[in-house]
């Protein structure tokens, strides 16, 4: 079982690499992927560590909220058109 939470895990933070853009920005290239990360490591390892971590949080929650924001109005969109396609029909 351990395997399989592993697993999702690793795809989770795939989906967030994906979700970043950094796939298309990097043109699919690990060394390029990589090297970011490292980049990032590197911040959260040093003196600094706890801006940048408080930074990178802020950064996460706004475009969660940003993206949840942006469904849930897609969502709307979708019941107002039908509401007018209903209206419309009648």
């Amino acid at each position: 079982m351990a395997r399989r939470e592993r697993t999702r895990h690793l795809i989770e933070l795939g989906g967030l690499v994906q979700k970043a853009g950094l796939v298309d920005l990097a043109a699919d290239d690990r060394q390029v992927l990589y090297g970011a990360f490292l980049d990032i490591a590197m911040r959260m390892r040093s003196d600094d560590a706890a801006h940048a971590a408080a930074l990178f949080k802020r950064r996460g929650a706004r475009a969660f909220a940003d993206e949840a924001e942006q469904a849930a109005e897609a969502e709307r969109e979708k019941v107002r058109a039908a509401f007018r396609q209903r209206s419309d029909a009648e």
